[in-house]
């Protein structure tokens, strides 16, 4: 079993940026791949970022240039960090992580609105 709890999440104008961070225990050995989504109500959860433990990185376009994702695997912490953030990115974000035996966890969510 993996836990994840994340934060960061808030309002901010158009522009701004915002750091979420989320946090993992339990089994942590079994993680392989991290990363975020975000939903918006009525639509389906769409993927932001991942990153494995080797570091490799994936984005959706939506977010290429602007948004970094990042990982400490001592503390089994995965940021994203937000930059240029438009309207469109208003959304609840969730971590999840994928362990070495294909399973999904996934955080409780965090709202992240941006004003226009």
């Amino acid at each position: 079993q993996v836990q994840l709890v994340e934060s960061g999440g808030g309002f901010v104008q158009a522009g701004g940026s915002l750091r979420l961070s989320c946090a993992a225990s339990g089994s942590i050995f079994t993680i392989n791949r991290m990363g975020w989504y975000r939903q918006v109500p009525g639509k389906q959860r769409d993927l932001v970022a991942t990153i494995t433990r080797g570091g490799t990185t994936t984005y959706a376009n939506s977010v290429k240039g602007r948004f970094t994702i990042s990982r400490d695997n001592a503390k089994s912490v995965v940021y994203l960090q937000m930059n240029s953030l438009k309207p469109e990115d208003t959304a609840v974000y969730y971590c999840i992580s994928s362990t070495i035996f294909q399973r999904d966890y996934w955080g409780q969510g965090t709202q992240v609105t941006v004003s226009s």
